[in-house]
């Protein structure tokens, strides 16, 4: 009897040895699991845009802006992108961020005017000469000054102001065009955007709304014969497949903005804000690097099929200019006179302010 007792507690307690060394395995998986998988993010930013992936604003929010700030907060922060308008379009997601619906969000400089003027000035016809000086001088301090403005003004805090195809350039499909004179009388594609239609009208052409999706038809059939359009964009529409004639007259930048809701950013720490801050750096640097390749490769592509690429000379440019003054005039109250005046001068573009200045614009 003692000897079969004896057993049972022998069993008992080599069965509760097995269950410690079990509970311990388990213990210790668990605990290493846990150190293999980072720990949730103590803050998510939602962000809505109309960019995505495989164009440069998409593509440098994966690339640059959610990285960066995932690495620079330790995981912390992270950002919840949601593209191509699944969560809303440029204006709507202006509003949800005001609502608290999302934090971050895109749009296009011209777009955001609906929440105030601050970034106004970047739409001017002809403030920036070139891709390369509108992204210096927009990094260096001109997106700086105009967002510290938009804090104050738009209840929204502009990160950063990059381009989104760079310069819009006619391209028509009905004949050369070097000058303004050159347009007289052709029916030209315009958006609902007043500045475009003040440009075309000035530069001589007939300014017809039309829709965007219809404009391959459009241009086919002769309904119009010529758009005023960022070359990428063109390219991606194929546009030059019916439009041989195209003249490189810049004008109008494309500019974007990236900006957080101005209630959601004070709520931040510091130490957070710096965080997105760092962030909001690392993708504007991307994007306009993405951006100036999409511009480049698609020129490229379209002056392989057309009949002609003009650029044209200093004087002709002058004339081109001439046609932007009104808009200018009518953009008065919008823009700090003496912000325009050193964005001009820094590009050398006296004559330019010359030209403003004769017609009170500056």
């Amino acid at each position: 009897m003692k000897d079969g007792f004896k057993a049972m507690f022998m069993k008992r307690e080599t069965n509760l040895m097995k269950m410690k060394s079990i509970c311990k395995a388990l213990y210790i998986a668990s605990a290493v699991a846990l150190l293999a998988h980072p720990a949730a993010a103590e803050k998510v930013l939602k962000l809505g845009t109309v960019g995505f992936k495989g164009m440069p604003i998409g593509d440098a929010i994966d690339q640059a802006l959610i990285p960066t700030l995932e690495k620079v907060s330790g995981g912390k922060m992270t950002i919840e992108p949601h593209y191509r308008k699944s969560l809303c379009s440029e204006q709507s997601c202006g509003e949800q961020a005001n609502q608290g619906l999302l934090a971050l969000w895109t749009s296009s400089t011209a777009n955001f005017g609906n929440f105030g003027t601050a970034l106004a000035i970047f739409d001017l016809p002809y403030i920036f000469k070139s891709i390369k000086d509108a992204d210096r001088i927009s990094s260096e301090w001109l997106a700086k000054k105009q967002c510290e403005i938009a804090a104050k003004e738009a209840g929204h805090v502009c990160l950063t102001v990059y381009s989104s195809g760079g310069f819009r350039q006619l391209g028509n499909a009905h004949g050369p065009v070097h000058a303004p004179a050159d347009m007289k009388g052709i029916k030209w594609r315009v958006t609902k955007s007043p500045i475009e239609y003040t440009l075309v009208k000035n530069w001589g052409a007939v300014p017809v709304p039309y829709d965007w999706s219809q404009l391959y038809q459009g241009l086919q059939t002769g309904v119009v014969s010529g758009q005023y359009v960022a070359t990428p964009w063109q390219h991606v529409a194929k546009l030059h497949e019916v439009a041989k004639y195209f003249t490189e007259i810049g004008g109008s930048w494309s500019g974007n903005q990236l900006s957080i809701d101005k209630r959601q950013y004070d709520a931040l720490s510091d130490q957070e804000k710096g965080w997105l801050h760092t962030a909001a750096k690392a993708f504007g640097q991307k994007v306009q690097e993405l951006d100036r390749a999409w511009v480049e490769a698609g020129e490229a592509e379209i002056k392989k099929s057309i009949k002609e690429w003009y650029v044209p000379t200093e004087e002709e440019m002058t004339k081109w200019r001439a046609g932007a003054i009104d808009a200018w005039l009518n953009a008065k109250g919008s823009f700090d006179p003496e912000t325009a005046r050193r964005v001009l001068k820094e590009q050398g573009m006296t004559g330019f302010i010359a030209q403003l200045e004769k017609a009170g614009a500056l």
